[in-house]
């Protein structure tokens, strides 16, 4: 079965040379849609891969409230301690830093205006957008689909 080439946003990122050498041979780069869809839930899917947003207020993790870290749903790859979580209103999980080494980024203009959005470095799974509306000290708002991610309670 062929590969499932990286979607067109994918191919146009912005994620630095560093991220993009040490993820290049990664499997998760050449797995077919098949494999995708037999690995993920239908959401994930559509979050993941075809870069949708889950329906706001739908996700489990928006309640969420144990210590722990937030992984990239497709890969494994964490992008999120639970202590950069907080409670935005949106609907969405937010966070107020990333573990800026394993997410990329790019310019977003599907819905008329400019925003960044950002993926998981690794299998180039789509997350969400980060604003600069945040709290601080950051300002910022990684505003995450809680369908791209999962959640590792920390050890007691």
């Amino acid at each position: 079965m062929a590969s499932l080439a990286p979607p067109a946003w994918a191919q146009r990122t912005i994620a630095s040379a560093a991220n993009e050498a040490r993820f290049a041979a990664s499997p998760f780069r050449t797995m077919s849609e098949a494999q995708w869809r037999a690995q993920l839930s239908p959401l994930a899917f559509a979050v993941l891969r075809e870069h949708e947003t889950e329906r706001a207020g739908t996700s489990a993790l928006n309640h969420e409230r144990r210590r722990g870290a937030y992984a990239c749903a497709g890969c494994g790859l964490e992008l999120f301690r639970s202590e950069w979580k907080f409670n935005s209103g949106t609907g969405w999980p937010s966070f107020t830093r990333v573990i800026r080494e394993n997410i990329g980024t790019r310019r977003d203009t599907a819905l008329d205006e400019v925003r960044t959005e950002y993926h998981c470095a690794r299998c180039l799974g789509h997350q969400g957008h980060v604003f600069n509306d945040g709290p601080a000290p950051t300002r910022l708002r990684y505003c995450n689909n809680g369908a791209a991610l999962s959640f590792a309670p920390a050890r007691a």
